[in-house]
């Protein structure tokens, strides 16, 4: 502990902080596995989290609002994918559009739906938590691992579904050829593009799941509640090595970032602005290295 700085406390809110990027990040390894740049995480996020919200807030049920959200980010992912994939559109141009689209329609349906672009909040249930009595007094385990909702156990829980699909499945191995091998794929009757958008449907369920731990997490909706989570999470595809525990890891790097951000501000002589920018700053160098780094070991010696 330095300057009032909890290392548990801190690593227990990165913990329970990275489950958007995780859900996210795993549905855009899919699509990155079949060889498309998914840009549209961040659009698809948000578009989770309003209707998480949304539906919750109309049914007050928490499994109605998580499904809500899935349904809503999973139908724009399916646009996205018709677009990019059967209608053969430049996928970085379509996933910006999707973003674009996202952004205005949650204004709009915000505005018509609660009469307000700004923040809307209700009394919501709260996301159900872990608590083991038993190992919660356990100095540092109980801090970092315990208390946290039941969505980021379920992130962590579908890093070790992903690695299964992929590493263990015909489904996989299948998935994985439509991105390094399309043309093998189909001398064998096989259709790549089935592959690839079933990939971005799954990556709008893992939005739908990302946007509902945040605005479920916090029982309201705040505009432009991603903040940038979907591109924080293709720099973890990038960095994690396109495996599922990598991606895993790497968005824990970002989460404690963001959570020191938050701790930063009550003992760093720095501008509030430049604290909060601390996680994306992160990513950058993390990006930035993750390049030097592998230029460097295709170097020959």
């Amino acid at each position: 502990m330095k300057d009032g700085l909890d290392i548990a406390a801190l690593l227990g809110d990165a913990v329970g902080a990275m489950a958007p990027t995780v859900f996210a990040a795993l549905g855009g390894l899919l699509t990155e596995l079949t060889g498309m740049l998914n840009i549209a995480l961040e659009g698809l996020m948000l578009l989770g989290a309003f209707a998480s919200f949304a539906v919750t807030a109309a049914s007050h049920s928490l499994l109605a609002g998580i499904a809500g959200g899935v349904l809503a980010s999973s139908l724009a992912a399916a646009l996205f994918g018709l677009v990019a994939i059967k209608g053969k559109a430049n996928e970085f141009i379509a996933g910006l559009a999707t973003n674009l689209l996202a952004s205005g329609l949650v204004v709009l349906l915000s505005a018509k739906l609660f009469g307000t672009k700004g923040v809307v909040s209700f009394s919501l249930p709260p996301l159900p938590r872990l608590e083991i009595p038993a190992l919660a007094s356990v100095p540092f385990v109980g801090a970092v691992l315990l208390g946290h909702d039941v969505l980021v156990y379920a992130s962590v829980l579908s890093a070790a579904a992903v690695w299964l699909l992929v590493a263990k499945t015909p489904f996989g191995m299948r998935l994985r050829a439509s991105g390094s091998g399309p043309g093998a794929m189909a001398a064998l009757g096989l259709k790549p593009e089935g592959y690839r958008f079933a990939a971005v449907v799954a990556s709008g369920v893992g939005c739908g799941l990302a946007g509902a731990s945040l605005s479920l997490g916090l029982s309201a909706y705040v505009p432009n509640i991603s903040s940038g989570r979907g591109w924080i999470a293709l720099v973890a595809i990038y960095l994690g090595g396109r495996n599922s525990f990598g991606v895993l890891a790497a968005c824990f790097v970002f989460a404690a970032a963001e959570s020191y951000s938050n701790y930063a501000q009550g003992f760093l002589h720095a501008s509030s602005e430049f604290i909060l920018a601390l996680p994306y700053l992160v990513a950058l160098v993390a990006l930035v290295a993750g390049t030097l780094w592998k230029r460097l070991r295709r170097k020959p010696a």
